[in-house]
């Protein structure tokens, strides 16, 4: 299980990883890379590992908070 302050990293990780694959010099890469453009499956298969990703983060249940024991 993800702690609260884990998932929150690993969520600005994710966001700054999409941040990077979405800027103009990385999309341009497949598009000029070959005879053919592939900026479509590219831009698809990118987009799928960031939802792929984030449902993968929110779906992991938050931990229970800790319990004292009760003092006597």
């Amino acid at each position: 299980m993800l702690s609260a302050p884990r998932r929150r990293e690993r969520l600005l990780a994710l966001m700054l990883l999409a941040t990077l694959l979405f800027t103009p010099p990385l999309v341009l890469v497949p598009d000029r890379a070959a005879a053919i453009s592939w900026l479509p499956l590219y831009l698809f298969v990118a987009w799928g590992l960031v939802i792929g990703l984030a449902a993968w983060l929110m779906e992991h249940p938050a931990p229970p908070p800790e319990r004292t024991p009760p003092e006597e």
